[in-house]
Parts: structure tokens; sequence; C-alpha cells
């Protein structure tokens, strides 16, 4: 083989590894931080917009018989804990920030979020690597959820009741 084969092929070769060890911090990066950090930014943007605009505060919605009022974790390393939805919403996850912290290899630090929007519960998946899934569809955006509707994280399974 030629000189310049050899060089393009060393080149080629450096080039797939400097390609696996940035997918892999890419990777690291999202499983310890969560979201991506611009998604942040604009929530927090939201928030303060909606702050200034709106300084009125409005009554907390009355919870109606048969609403949900807690999470209970069926299966997992937590399992049989209760969580109240009162303090919603709620983060789930391995960080110490979270309100539902699952000892899981399988979970994200900041892994989904449990929230309500007027008489309706949801889940959303925070852009976790092992994803969330509601029944047995993985989630992409918020989804509705009910009592009775379990809620697979890792390998923990949680559930809405009353």
């Amino acid at each position: 083989m030629s000189e310049l084969t050899l060089v393009l092929i060393r080149f080629g070769y450096l080039a797939i590894l400097w390609i696996f060890v940035l997918s892999a911090i890419s990777v690291i990066r999202t499983d310890m931080f969560g979201a991506r950090a611009a998604r942040e930014a604009s929530r927090a943007q939201e928030r303060r917009a909606a702050k200034a605009a709106g300084k009125t505060r409005t009554k907390p919605v009355k919870a109606r018989r048969g609403d949900p009022t807690s999470v209970v974790i069926l299966e997992g390393g937590n399992s049989g804990e209760t969580v109240s939805l009162a303090a919603a919403p709620l983060l789930i996850g391995r960080g110490n920030d979270a309100a539902i912290r699952l000892d899981d290899d399988y979970v994200s630090t900041r892994h989904a979020r449990i929230a309500s929007s007027g008489e309706q519960w949801y889940v959303e998946d925070l852009g976790s690597t092992n994803g969330t899934y509601v029944g047995n569809s993985r989630i992409t955006q918020a989804t509705a959820i009910s009592l009775g509707t379990q809620i697979r994280i890792g390998k923990t399974i949680l559930e809405l009741r009353k």
C-alpha cells in the first residue's frame, strides 16, 4: 500500500473513534442532566412571561370525589411506597430533587413528571434514555392518565389511586 492510503486509513479510523467518544459523552450528559438545557431555558422564559403578564392568583381546583389523590409504586425497588399528588407536579427519577426517587439503573436522573391541568392528570417523559411507558406504549409527549393507569419507568411500575 502506498503512504497516502495508510495516512487516509489512519485519519478515517481516528474520525470514527472521535464520533464514538462524542456520542458516548452525549448519552452520559443526557442521563445526568435530563432534558436538554435549551428546552429548560425556554420553559423558564415562559414561566417568567406568565408571571409578568398576569399577577393574579387563581384558586386551587378542589378535588372531586373519584379524582386520584396518590401515586402507588406497585413493582420495583420501592414497592408499596405511596406519594401524595397534593404537591404536584411530581418529578420522578434518580436525582436528589425528585419527589419520587427510584433506585433503578434504568431510570434517568430526571426521568418523568406527573402533573395536572385542570381536572386531568398527565405524565411526561423528560428526554430519558430508556423511555416512559403508559400501558405498553412508549410516550414521547405529555399523555393523559386516569385512575388505574399503569406507568412503567425502568423496572418500576406506578399507578394513580384514590
